[in-house]
Parts: structure tokens; sequence; C-alpha cells
């Protein structure tokens, strides 16, 4: 495979995803709520019925915004042939979710050289289409251990504290300021919820990962902006995954 085709195959799978993403949040969801208050549920985590495995990346914003959108109460998603094997069928007319599978590959760089030594490795993507448990009949879901709030938050604990930037607690307000490369935080006790504060917090510490000494990411936009909106979707991206 050319290296022109596979970036525009990779480029068609992101597109379609990315349609399907907007497509879903314009359609809305009813009275939004952030996918991470949840009770420990595959819906916060989407979940391939076949593997058993977590989708990880962009495939769990696509299968998040596909299933608030639709009003999806489970995160169980497979092809049309894994939910076969399950013994169950997908209904006649549902549409698909798209996902998209990486593999790593390794190229020949001369078409006629068989030596593997000489080749490099690539990474390929590949387009399926899933389905929710919504969307089929005959399937029974194996039942899902809730995990305490506790257990379900301490991880995000974790990850902020070895995040190692420095927090100020006090006041009404959360921000990140890049002068002080310091986030601040009203009190633990100002949220109405452990999820709300620790989504905050990893929140603004997401602000902080787009330092110049960090990821150098443009933290000057101004509200209503481009540059803003950007990086508000890349923190509150953040946000969702650690806490999912």
């Amino acid at each position: 495979m050319s290296r022109s085709s596979s970036s525009a195959g990779r480029a068609d799978v992101y597109n379609r995803i990315t349609t399907e993403i907007i497509a879903a949040i314009e359609a809305g969801a009813g009275d939004w709520r952030a996918p991470w208050f949840h009770n420990g549920s595959s819906i916060a985590r989407p979940t391939n019925v076949s593997s058993g495995k977590r989708y990880r990346g962009i495939n769990t914003l696509a299968l998040w915004a596909t299933g608030f959108a639709a009003g999806y109460g489970d995160g169980i998603w497979g092809t049309y042939k894994q939910w076969q094997d399950a013994g169950a069928q997908v209904r006649k007319g549902e549409r698909s979710t798209t996902v998209v599978l990486w593999r790593e590959i390794k190229v020949s760089q001369q078409a006629d050289d068989d030596d593997d030594d000489d080749g490099h490795r690539r990474m390929f993507a590949r387009a399926f289409s899933v389905f929710n448990i919504a969307q089929v009949d005959g399937y029974e879901r194996p039942a899902t251990p809730v995990l305490p709030e506790a257990e379900r938050l301490a991880h995000a604990e974790a990850f902020i504290t070895n995040l190692g930037v420095k927090t100020e607690f006090g006041g009404s307000e959360a921000y990140y300021r890049p002068s002080a490369d310091t986030v601040f935080m009203p009190q633990f006790t100002s949220f109405r919820d452990a999820a709300s504060f620790y989504g905050v917090w990893l929140h603004e510490n997401g602000h902080a990962s787009g330092a110049k000494h960090r990821l150098d990411r443009d933290l000057s936009g101004r509200f209503g902006s481009a540059a803003y909106a950007a990086e508000e979707c890349c923190v509150e991206i953040l946000s969702g995954l650690v806490l999912a």
C-alpha cells in the first residue's frame, strides 16, 4: 500500500467518525449530563461484546456521542457478526456507528524486496461498523458489578497527583494561570459531589498540559474564539476519558 493511499484511507476513517460525532451533538441528547457521572456501568466506557475490552481514544468519543444522542442506557457494542456470534440479531433498519482499529504492519522498502529486515513499520487504520446492545434482539447482558464511588474516583486522584502540577485551593473560581503554572480550585466542599470536583480539577489540569514546557498548545484564545473552543474541547475530553 502506498503512503498516499494509506493517508487517504486514514483521513476517510477520521472524517466518517468526526461527521458522526458532529451529527450526534447536533441531534442533542435532552438534558445533557457529563458521561463520567455514572455508577460504574459500561455506558461510561464503551465495551466490545465479543472481547470484553474497552474501546479507546476517538472510539470512546464516537460511541459516547452516539449513545447519549440516541439515549442508549448501556455501553455494550459489537459488529453485526459479533452480535450474531453472541446469539443476537441486529434489528432491521438500525444504523451503525463507525469505530477505527489501528494495526501495525511492516512494509518492505522496495516492492521486490523479500527481506523483512529492510522493512519499516506503519500504522494502518481500518474502520468497523458497530451496533449498540439497544439495537439488537436476543441478547441478555451479564450482570455488571457496580463500583463504590470512592473506588471509581481513586484513579483520578492518583492521576492528578502524578501530574505534578501545583494546585492552590480557595476562592470561588476554578482556572489555570500559565504565568504561575498553577491550578486554582475552590474547596472540595464547594462542589455538589466528588465527581464534579474531580471533573473540574482534571479540566484545569488539562489546561496546564498545554503550557510551553509541556505540550505547547495555544492558550491565548479569548472566550468565543475558535482557539478557546478548541482548547475547551481538548480538556473536556481529557477529563471525560480519565474519569470514565
